[in-house]
């Protein structure tokens, strides 16, 4: 019995991992801005409760899957640069762990 390899393009999975970091960095974006910004977390309070973070976790996740739905679209039949996604990803990703950190706001506040 052979088996066959068959190559199948990375498009999707880089779709996948830029999407991830595309969120990632919408998230932090957002979080920063709504504590910068009273107006701006006070209208991210979309259920009580919670609190402003039901808006900030919910524009992060559309984010993310908006971005993924485009760029799977846009590379589910095609062989991309890995490295170059994959290193974007992490750019990305580490934009939105800053933009969540206390010490980061206060730069923009004055505060701390």
């Amino acid at each position: 019995m052979t088996m066959r390899v068959v190559d199948k393009p990375n498009g999707p999975a880089a779709a996948a991992l830029l999407a991830g970091g595309l969120g990632s960095a919408i998230f932090g974006l957002i979080v920063l801005f709504s504590e910068v910004s009273e107006s701006f977390g006070a209208a991210l309070n979309w259920y009580n409760p919670v609190g402003p973070l039901s808006g900030k976790s919910t524009l992060g996740i559309l984010a993310f899957f908006l971005s993924w739905i485009v760029l799977h679209s846009m590379w589910k039949n095609r062989e991309v640069n890995f490295n170059s996604i994959g290193m974007a990803a992490l750019i990305l990703l580490a934009i939105g762990l800053l933009g969540t950190f206390p010490p980061v706001w206060h730069l923009f506040t004055g505060g701390g």
